[in-house]
């Protein structure tokens, strides 16, 4: 009995130490938090609070969430997988009917700032979002006297984007961001804007205007979408419009292409009688080929279309190929040297006539081709004399001969020696007579050569200068625009 006693008192004993301790430490917390209004705030917004329930005393008023956009940088535009990826300052704020107080009771506050964990928040997302960004966790919201809060943070956005690269490097892209409430309806969420649209579009007080892209402006349209009939569900889009900034695509790209192009129709300047014309556009050709390996991996890449400086890169190409096909069938034609047949009569008529009249060329061109091509390794003559005899001639010094009494008979033995002579003289002439009918001929054709040169020049730089006034006029309307 007394063993029980004591075990009983024992207890009774650690019994009351214990909610004596107990009793000390919580009269220390109170202490401790006993003048700060904040935390008396806090919790006098905290009881009997349901973040899971939307904050209206009447279900049938919405809630009105009001958002606001500013873009801050474009961090990347990605052309072949159509995708934009920017970093924005993204607000919103809405009335919770549950989070109001009379600052008078609590020192004039007039706002404090809440776990976002603790409040309800709506549930507003951007239809294009295809990658989750790295984006800073911003862990509480401001929360006003009459129920205002106010949620702001930054964003990076990556989101699926239409862009058209045709127009490239003078590009324009349009990009949206929609924003939307994926569960409530408009019965239960409507969303408007903070600002007016004319301030939303020419705010660029805190974009980076330093990178690659120029934004343009940010436009804002409100619309309804609607799944089913009696579903309708507030949407608000921003249109964000970037320019691409082409200084440094026009330095890199189009200024080599043109000097290479520059360079092609200087050579055209070359004589085309001779080889260092071919030479010299191959030599073209090939640095042509070694700029577009070094650019192919500049240039955006998609599916569904190719950028128009694509389109010229390649036209610049077979003009280049053109060219030098020109310049190897002209040099064929005045080089050839088994030309036997005459030039026709209707090449002379369209190539001699029609088209040195077309072309303004004049008689004193042809002159100096002509003494050129006297120059022709083709048409050198031998340095002996040939002998201008024929069989009357040869009688005549015969019997010259015979008067001067130099002894020269007319035997019959020296009539074969004679013969054979006056055929040696007869080949000769005949050789001679079709050196100069193939010289003649080859000067025809020289001159036909010559005047299709000249009219395929002027063809070719028509036809490059009109190329290239076309493209200049539109990127210059693009850039313009």
């Amino acid at each position: 009995m007394k063993v029980s006693a004591l075990w009983t008192a024992l207890c009774v004993f650690m019994c009351g130490a214990a909610f004596a301790c107990s009793v000390k430490k919580t009269g220390n917390n109170a202490g401790r938090f006993a003048n700060a209004t904040l935390v008396r705030l806090n919790e006098f917004l905290s009881a009997g609070y349901k973040k899971g329930v939307r904050p209206v005393h009447d279900w049938r008023n919405s809630t009105n969430v009001e958002i606001d956009l500013m873009v801050y940088a474009i961090l990347n535009v990605d052309e072949k997988n159509q995708v934009l990826t920017t970093y924005v300052w993204y607000r919103q704020q809405w009335t919770d009917e549950f989070l109001v107080w009379d600052p008078e009771e609590f020192d004039e506050v007039t706002q404090i700032s809440m776990p976002t964990a603790n409040i309800w928040i709506p549930d507003i997302l951007i239809n294009e979002f295809v990658d989750v960004g790295k984006s800073p966790d911003i862990p509480y919201v401001y929360v006003n006297h009459n129920g205002t809060v106010r949620n702001y943070k930054p964003i990076q956005v990556v989101t699926a984007c239409s862009l058209n690269i045709y127009n490239f490097p003078f590009d324009v892209q349009n990009c949206s961001l929609t924003f939307q409430s994926w569960l409530h309806t408009i019965k239960d969420i409507n969303i408007s804007l903070i600002r007016s649209p004319e301030e939303v579009m020419y705010d660029k007080k805190v974009f980076m205007n330093q990178g690659e892209w120029e934004l343009r402006h940010v436009l804002t349209k409100y619309t309804g979408f609607s799944v089913e009939v009696d579903e309708l569900y507030a949407e608000m889009k921003f249109n964000i419009v970037i320019r691409r900034r082409p200084l440094f695509y026009t330095v890199n790209l189009l200024l080599p292409s043109i000097f290479l192009m520059v360079m092609d129709i200087v050579g055209f300047y070359l004589p085309p009688d001779s080889g260092e014309r071919v030479s010299f556009k191959i030599t073209l050709l090939l640095g042509y080929s070694v700029f577009l390996i070094i650019v192919s991996d500049t240039l955006p890449a998609t599916a569904i279309g190719t950028p128009l400086i694509g389109v010229y890169f390649v036209v610049c190409m077979a003009l280049l190929v053109i060219s030098l096909t020109e310049t190897v069938l002209i040099v064929r034609l005045v080089h050839k040297q088994d030309l036997q047949s005459r030039v026709p009569q209707w090449v002379k008529h369209l190539v001699l006539e029609k088209a040195t009249a077309l072309l303004c060329i004049r008689n004193k061109k042809f002159c100096t081709l002509l003494s050129q091509g006297s120059d022709v390794p083709l048409y050198k003559e031998n340095n002996m004399n040939t002998v201008r005899c024929n069989h009357h001639s040869c009688e005549g010094s015969r019997d010259t001969g015979r008067s001067l009494g130099l002894g020269l008979t007319t035997r019959d033995s020296g009539a074969p020696v004679m013969d054979s002579i006056l055929h040696e003289i007869t080949t000769i002439r005949q050789f001679i007579e079709k050196k100069d009918e193939s010289r003649e001929i080859a000067k025809e054709w020289l001159q036909v050569g010559y005047v299709l040169d000249v009219l395929l020049f002027r063809v070719y730089l028509l036809t490059v200068l009109t190329y290239s006034i076309t493209l200049g006029t539109l990127w210059s309307v693009w850039q313009n625009a």
